[in-house]
């Protein structure tokens, strides 16, 4: 099933110095854009005093949402070296920001993109490149003499149950590997007391 894809498993650290600059490197396993500026804006308070917050992200199965950002420093001398080394690695859902404390020497462009290119790869080999499935969110109505049959489904599919209300009528979320996701809704079709609830 192509329903996979990789990214980090954790948040970890790298460093790298020159000439009196460090360059502190965090890479942020990341769901979506609005955990990018989380992130970014508590990194920002956090390290308020540096003159540089370069980062660059990737974002979907398809790696089709990225973003590279140089922060102030001259162009494609930050943001890409960063994104370079998450695409090295194949992953996406990932984030690196690289904090840059400047020490009085400049590095000129080619420093640059070495320090930051470092500080990104040193980040990512501090972390676990794991396998991850793209999954969907479903949420189930089924009256209780249903259970049985839901159960039987949510265990032949593997599915991971979100929450569930049990009542006279019940209501369940599952999370759906987006492999099976039409076997699933056919099942679901099969069996007349339960309806999958539409956002």
């Amino acid at each position: 099933m192509n329903d996979t894809y990789l990214t980090i498993s954790n948040v970890s650290e790298g460093l790298y110095k020159e000439k009196g600059s460090k360059f502190l490197a965090f890479a942020y396993p990341v769901s979506d854009e609005n955990e990018v500026k989380e992130i970014l804006d508590s990194l920002r308070k956090q390290y308020y005093d540096a003159r540089h917050h370069c980062y660059a992200y990737i974002l979907g199965k398809n790696q089709d949402q990225y973003r590279a950002n140089d922060d102030g420093e001259p162009n494609h001398s930050a943001g890409d070296p960063i994104l370079g080394q998450i695409r090295s690695k194949n992953l996406t859902n990932t984030l690196i920001v690289v904090i840059r404390y400047f020490g009085g020497t400049k590095l000129g462009v080619g420093g640059l993109i070495t320090a930051y290119k470092t500080a990104a790869f040193e980040a990512l080999e501090n972390n676990e490149i794991m396998e991850a499935i793209v999954k969907k969110k479903a949420t189930l109505k089924f009256d209780y003499i249903a259970m049985n049959d839901v159960m039987r489904l949510v265990k032949d599919l593997d599915l991971e149950i979100l929450s569930q209300d049990f009542d006279n009528t019940c209501k369940m979320t599952v999370s759906v590997r987006e492999g099976v996701i039409d076997n699933f809704e056919s099942k679901i079709n099969d069996l007349e007391m339960v309806k999958i609830l539409t956002d």
